[in-house]
């Protein structure tokens, strides 16, 4: 779109501010917005104005919320058969080079006092890997074990592109090939006033953010990753974010699960750690598979309880998915993702009409965005599985307390001191805790089961001692 189409576009959809901010700048300032607004949907933009930010969308909860059914952890006698044949299905799908892991990393650290991509965050007990190798051990030892490379997407954002990039060249790639590593950037949504105009963060740029990991899903088919996808023969994809490195990025199981059901969508969940746990909620409403954000959930059906005391809603989600490659082509066929846009109110550091920087100290903007877990009730038979907390969900997301790096590398020691006494090694305990510093890394062992394959070269640790195995 040239200048003049975009100015024109600016006129019909409202924005006369930027239409004269854009001949207040000088040539390399007008190029500058130019460009971000040419990268703009500015005839969703116009519509989103009128829908979600001149007024908040009204949103009914579904009048029959139910508890969502999800396959147990671990089999009982009726689903043996089938988990057995689904772990054969999922290697199989693995030899056949038809999985691909799909990274969702446009998040920085700084919330954990980390200048630079959430990924780059030193987070192992021992050899305080950055988040990023461990997720590239644990793909590499599968790629290793199944004889074919994974296909590794991996969703950046504007903010950290260029630093991620440079920081696998840096390292290596940590030991994966490049030619498997596709690398793309989240697509950006600017922010408005209340009155509907599109915020400046300086006089030649918008203020812009992420539109939501829903838009990773968009970002897949613009990027021209879907048609990489298509090129090698990928058909699902393991979807996971880049705060947890507890995280399965591979599991036969539920891969397998999710392709002999036919599911275009699956979810895993875990039991949530009290009624109120700020995670989403796997129900059924009005007949369809969703989740209920945590704030969306009414208190009196967080708190309701089963005959024995359990939560009745007690399917928490934790971001992590398996969906078909031809699902994502479908919701994103016609151009525009079919899913919804959620409205929020933020605090946004912006340019007024007259030049000044203003700071807000309370909500002067909406921000727009999509959610991944809103395609769920769009798939065709999507399904949820049971991991397990300890086994797979310790995201590091605050500096200090609840999901810190404080609490991720203790259950990451956990993990490892029960894997080694599942694999008859004796683990010295002190107060409830493991009392040593374990670490095994993905090359050596992705699983408790594999790691009881392996010749290990201890049968007892030591009180105090650091052990890590590769």
């Amino acid at each position: 779109m040239n200048e003049a189409a975009i100015r024109s576009k600016l006129v019909q959809v409202g924005q006369d501010r930027l239409v004269r901010q854009l001949d207040s700048l000088d040539d390399a300032g007008r190029r500058r917005l130019l460009a971000q607004l040419a990268a703009l949907d500015l005839d969703l933009i116009g519509r989103l104005i009128e829908s979600h930010v001149k007024r908040k969308p009204h949103m009914d909860l579904p009048h029959d919320i139910r508890p969502a059914d999800s396959y147990p952890r671990t089999p009982d006698n009726t689903r043996r058969e089938l988990y057995q044949r689904a772990v054969e299905r999922g290697r199989r799908l693995l030899r056949e080079g038809k999985v691909g892991a799909f990274l969702v990393a446009g998040g920085q650290g700084s919330r954990l006092g980390y200048e630079g991509p959430k990924g780059e965050y030193p987070v192992t007990p021992i050899r305080r890997k950055p988040l990023f190798q461990v997720f590239a051990e644990q793909l590499r030892a599968f790629g290793r074990d199944y004889g074919r490379p994974i296909p590794w997407y991996i969703m950046t954002s504007d903010a950290n592109d260029a630093r991620t990039r440079a920081f696998f060249q840096k390292h290596g790639h940590f030991g994966y090939d490049p030619a498997d590593i596709f690398m793309f950037q989240q697509g950006m949504m600017p922010a408005f006033s209340f009155e509907g105009h599109m915020l400046l963060s300086e006089p030649d740029s918008l203020a812009l953010s992420p539109d939501g990991h829903g838009g990773s899903l968009r970002a897949l088919d613009r990027s021209g990753a879907l048609a990489d996808m298509r090129r090698r023969g990928v058909e699902h994809l393991s979807y996971f974010q880049v705060d947890n490195p507890l995280v399965h990025c591979i599991d036969e199981l539920f891969l397998g699960l999710h392709d002999l059901t036919g599911s275009e969508m699956s979810s895993k969940t875990i039991a949530k750690s009290g009624p109120l746990e700020k995670v989403g909620n796997f129900v059924v409403a009005d007949g369809k598979l969703q989740v209920i954000e945590y704030s969306d959930l009414p208190e009196t059906l967080a708190m309701q309880t089963n005959a024995d005391g359990s939560l009745r809603f007690n399917a928490g989600s934790i971001a992590i998915h398996a969906l078909r490659v031809s699902f994502i082509e479908r919701l994103n066929r016609g151009g525009q993702l079919q899913l919804p846009w959620h409205r929020a109110e933020k605090k946004v550091p912006c340019i007024d009409e007259s030049g000044n920087r203003v700071y807000p100290d309370k909500p002067n903007g909406v921000k727009l965005e999509q959610f991944v877990f809103d395609a769920i009730p769009l798939a065709q038979n999507p399904i949820v599985y049971t991991t397990d907390r300890a086994e797979e969900f310790s995201p590091v997301k605050n500096a200090e307390g609840v999901d810190s790096p404080a609490t991720c590398r203790r259950d990451q020691i956990r993990r490892h001191a029960r894997w080694l006494a599942e694999a008859g090694v004796t683990v010295p305990m002190k107060d409830g805790e493991p009392d040593a510093v374990i670490e095994i890394s993905p090359l050596y062992a992705t699983s408790a089961e594999q790691l009881r394959t392996r010749r290990l070269p201890m049968k007892t640790v030591a009180a105090g001692e650091s052990v890590y195995l590769e």
